[in-house]
């Protein structure tokens, strides 16, 4: 298996131990079955959700072709893996009136698994 450190962020504890273990290819996995219903990992297919292509390190918001909701495309939000972490775990608490419906993925080392992945996909 290929282990991944999420690199140049500011982690939160949690996350931190997480990311130590990190691995893109579990986090894959974790993207089909948690996300792949409204978000690709192709550049340029948008579906119900944005493609997640390239996203990691851009500014939330900012996918083109995709319709985000006001309040997405003005958090100011960074995506990094601490941001990332924060967001995937709470979408609405983090960004009140996100289009975004999913509840959040409360397992911290799915999330840093998952964080790798987006990470890798450039």
């Amino acid at each position: 298996m290929i282990r991944t450190l999420i690199a140049g962020a500011l982690l939160t504890a949690a996350a931190a131990t997480s990311a130590l273990a990190a691995d893109a290819s579990a986090g894959q996995k974790v993207f089909k079955s948690q996300c792949s219903i409204c978000h690709s990992a192709v550049k340029g297919n948008n579906g119900l959700g944005p493609s997640l292509f390239g996203v990691y390190g851009t500014k939330a918001g900012q996918v083109p072709g995709y319709k985000f909701s006001e309040a997405n495309e003005k958090s100011g939000l960074v995506l990094d893996a601490a941001t990332l972490d924060k967001y995937l775990e709470n979408p609405r608490g983090v960004v009140p009136g996100t289009k975004m419906t999913y509840a959040g993925l409360k397992n911290a080392d799915q999330r840093a698994d998952l964080i790798a992945y987006l990470a890798s996909l450039h």
